[in-house]
């Protein structure tokens, strides 16, 4: 493998300007979801399908989730096949949405309209995950141009709709297309970086967003008796719930960053327009990350127990609806093919020994995993993602590409044979 992939390698320096012109492109294209506001990954989609075909690659699948909100009145999930040697697939599974750009007094530059400042490429979805989506693409484009067959199938996915619950993405391609995967291929996905690239993300939390509803009865700001102000009982409750969830699920599990539960109270909508109205409704979301160690109903459970110790001392009423729940999946064992896979490769080009650990952030590894298919999380990067001046090295995006390469490349009974007879 080493000369090929010393051949792979080259090429993949020489693309470097033509990788830094195409994560441009993507971030030109913006892709935020109508969840939350946005045109949806369309655009995106047709540039990245467009540029595949450009290189002459012939198996392109594109498998459409329909959805009203959008002007294409569907979500596209593009799936690319480069055929290898062996029997099993690797699978490099990237997501084209992206968040808002949030305030956009704290950016330096319009975050649709990137620039290239110190050896980054700035805007948003850089990151998040532009830089992994164009390293999958180019790792696929170098094999291809060196005429390098891989050791595996490689099969690059490019999926919708991840930053709010992949509801018009892999969820819809699963229930689509279940004879795509096989619980003997490979999957990685490229998410939740470090800033060397040190770890390898192997176990998820569980995840619950509620949005919790508090109905009071509105009034005149100067006639509070007349009314039942929904928003002091809100932020009553968000202290009690907050010091009742941190006390009861207070376990540790070092493997995890951070090792704790976290529950925190994150947007708010308006409520009233004016400041001499007492409101009478008041809306909050909560964004729960759970260790396995501990039940999504039983977080839920305090919720609603602390909800009717308000109701009873101030008089209102709360509803609750979940935005999002994911159960905590099992987690993919380091000793597994892909997690010893992805360690070797990322060894082999940055020279680092990865750690296993696990995150409370949600990414797709969590849907294979529940179907009995290991999958890993592996990235390098500040961990900017979502931030204002969100940006990617443009080493960092060159390296991956070389990881990804160098995966789809290797001999895994090789792998297996240096496994049982370390040198």
């Amino acid at each position: 493998m080493q000369k090929e992939f010393t051949q792979v390698s080259a090429r993949l320096d020489a693309l470097k300007d033509e990788m830094v012109e195409a994560l441009k492109g993507c971030i030109r294209h913006n892709a935020v979801g109508p969840d939350n506001g946005g045109p949806g990954e369309t655009a995106k989609a047709n540039l990245i399908e467009g540029m595949l075909r450009k290189w002459g690659v012939k198996d392109i699948e594109r498998i459409e989730v329909p959805d009203k909100r959008v002007q294409s009145g569907s979500r596209p999930n593009l799936i690319a096949r480069l055929k290898g040697k062996g029997k099993r697939t690797l699978w490099i599974i990237t997501h084209m949405d992206v968040v808002p750009a949030g305030d956009l007094g704290a950016w330096k530059s319009d975050p649709f309209d990137p620039i290239v400042k110190d050896g980054k490429v700035i805007g948003r979805g850089s990151e998040d995950n532009g830089q992994d989506l164009v390293a999958s693409l180019f790792a696929f484009k170098a094999l291809m141009d060196e005429g390098v067959t891989p050791q595996q199938d490689l099969a690059l996915m490019f999926s919708a709709d991840e930053e709010t619950g992949s509801v018009h993405g892999i969820k819809q391609v699963f229930a689509k297309r279940p004879d795509l995967f096989n619980k003997n291929d490979l999957v990685i996905v490229p998410d939740a970086p470090t800033p060397d690239g040190d770890m390898i993300e192997v176990a998820e939390k569980s995840i619950l967003w509620l949005k919790v509803t508090t109905l009071g009865e509105q009034c005149h700001g100067s006639t509070p008796e007349k009314g039942i102000n929904a928003h002091k009982s809100a932020a009553k409750y968000i202290t009690m719930v907050d010091e009742a969830l941190y006390f009861k699920f207070s376990k540790k599990d070092d493997i995890f960053i951070p090792p704790v539960s976290t529950f925190e109270v994150t947007k708010k909508e308006n409520n009233v327009p004016s400041v001499n109205i007492i409101p009478g409704e008041d809306v909050v979301y909560f964004d729960n990350r759970v260790l396995p160690a501990y039940k999504v109903d039983d977080v839920l459970a305090v919720y609603k127990e602390m909800a009717t110790r308000v109701e009873t001392e101030t008089g209102v009423r709360f509803k609750f609806e979940e935005v999002q729940r994911e159960e905590a999946a099992p987690p993919t064992r380091p000793e597994d093919e892909v997690s010893r896979l992805t360690e070797t490769c990322v060894k082999l080009v940055y020279g680092n020994k990865p750690f296993f650990g696990g995150i409370g952030g949600g990414t797709y590894a969590a849907t294979f995993r529940k179907m009995g298919i290991p999958a890993v999380v592996w990235g390098k990067g500040d961990e900017v993602a979502h931030q204002p001046n969100e940006y990617c090295h443009i080493a960092n995006l060159v390296g991956d590409s070389k990881v990804f390469a160098a995966m789809a490349m290797m001999d895994l009974a090789e792998l297996e044979k240096n496994a049982k007879h370390p040198a």
